[in-house]
């Protein structure tokens, strides 16, 4: 009995090799056509990382793992607190430094009036020097005849040096006063500058209370939350990633002799693992400068033969619009190209889609 089960057992085994060697045989890949070339690839998309400008304490996050976003959505806010007191401060020093150029600009007025007083002084100390001066030259000349005292001759020759020391005075007046009305502008001049920087600082608060808000460069998918409200980041700290979903492509390696012949812009199609059935168009959007997976220096022909350079083929951003809510990156796959442009594609490689 044990004997005819150990029978049964090995010859069902061999029905099983030989059902999986038929189906091998029958699903076995059709191979390349003649002007084609195939690699294995996997989608990926350009990653932005949503990160804060300044140091802070995440207040909110409004979008979860796989949500898709658009442009200039607002993703998460930052605790704004700190900043909205310091633009508090920021507003009183302006209003501190206005008042300041207010102060400079009617102490101003002020010694701009001290110096009109003071010129009015000069013509009246020179219109008086003038007449003392005419009554010394009369009195000397009168003296010499002997028709006034000396006495008058002293009191007109004092008269006439008093007159000119007091328009030396008055003048220094005036300097002085043109002097007081220079530090004035100057002072306003500061109040001014004050205010500007004033200004200056409340306009960078305000800017960094926007960018508070942390808002979606672009139009995507939010992959990760790398941080949590509540968390403290540091300036650059990063709180989400998404992907652009405008720029999606697959990265696969081919070797020299193909690699050489491709065309930037040429055709390529993308089969994925996950959806077989389908014939993703792309474009030829790279291919690599350095050659990867041999050493550097290369001496012998086949060895060269054996570097493999690494090719992009992008997906069109018109049709990732289309398929927004399949486009997953990560996804495995067949890249398939064409290396001659004279060969048409084979209907097994035509364009297919989902509808």
């Amino acid at each position: 009995m044990d004997k005819m089960k150990r029978h049964l057992v090995w010859w069902g085994a061999g029905i099983l090799v030989a059902v999986a060697a038929i189906a091998w045989w029958m699903l076995r890949p059709a191979g390349i056509p003649e002007g084609f070339a195939a690699s294995n690839g996997r989608i990926e998309a350009t990653e932005v990382d949503i990160a804060t400008k300044i140091a802070g304490r995440i207040d909110t996050i409004l979008v979860s793992e796989g949500q898709f976003v658009r442009q200039g959505e607002v993703l998460a806010k930052m605790d704004t607190r700190v900043l909205q007191e310091q633009r508090l401060e920021a507003i009183a020093q302006i209003k501190e430094a206005e008042s300041a150029v207010a102060a400079a600009r009617a102490l101003l007025e002020q010694r701009q009036s001290e110096m009109r007083a003071a010129q009015s002084v000069v013509k009246q100390r020179e219109a008086e020097l003038d007449s003392v001066s005419k009554r010394h030259v009369r009195s000397r000349s009168l003296s010499q005849r002997g028709a006034v005292s000396v006495q008058q001759l002293d009191d007109d020759r004092a008269a006439a040096e008093s007159a000119r020391a007091a328009l030396e005075t008055a003048k220094a007046q005036v300097s002085a006063a043109k002097a007081a009305i220079e530090a004035a502008r100057t002072s306003i001049i500061q109040a001014q500058t004050r205010v500007e920087a004033a200004q200056a600082t409340e306009r960078r608060i305000v800017a960094d209370i926007d960018d508070s808000e942390l808002k979606a460069p672009r139009d995507g998918r939010v992959q990760y939350r790398v941080a949590e409200p509540g968390e403290v980041l540091s300036a650059g700290g990063r709180v989400l990633n998404m992907v652009d979903l405008s720029d999606v492509y697959m990265t696969f390696f081919l070797p020299t002799e193909q690699a050489g012949l491709l065309k930037i812009g040429g055709e390529a199609r993308l089969v994925l693992d996950a959806a077989p059935d389908l014939r993703i168009p792309a474009t030829i959007s790279f291919v690599a400068s350095v050659a990867q997976f041999t050493p550097k220096t290369v001496e012998t022909h086949d060895a060269r033969l054996k570097l493999m350079f690494r090719v992009k083929a992008r997906i069109p951003p018109e049709l990732l619009r289309q398929h927004l809510e399949y486009v997953k990156t990560g996804l495995p796959g067949m890249a398939w190209v064409r290396l001659d442009e004279r060969v048409p594609w084979p209907d097994a490689l035509s364009v297919r889609l989902s509808q």
